[in-house]
């Protein structure tokens, strides 16, 4: 999986990135994380992307660090999807409403 991180918003500007990481492998979950400048989301400030090969992609946005948890929750439940979509967003808790894309494979 392959979790792209704004870093032009103000989440981006701070370790979130190894935060994020290190939850992660908390979890036992594999991830290539990555900022880049600029996720053209300012609408909807501190973007995150997640992708895999052959899988609908997801981007978020309005994020604070107070998301961790959620954000977690969607990288485990997309880790077991095989397509990337699920079947039921309510595990995803606030970050359900944060969605800003889905983008099939």
């Amino acid at each position: 999986m392959k979790i792209t991180l704004c870093t032009s918003c103000d989440l981006g500007k701070t370790d979130f990135a190894a935060i994020l990481a290190k939850a992660l492998q908390a979890q036992s979950l594999r991830a290539d994380i990555a900022g880049v400048e600029c996720m053209s989301g300012c609408a909807r400030p501190s973007t995150i992307a997640f992708r895999s090969a052959g899988k609908t992609a997801y981007l978020f946005g309005d994020l604070t660090a107070a998301d961790l948890p959620d954000l977690i929750t969607f990288a485990r439940l997309y880790a077991a999807s095989p397509d990337g979509t699920l079947a039921d967003a309510r595990p995803l808790g606030a970050l359900r409403s944060k969605a800003i894309a889905r983008i099939p494979a």
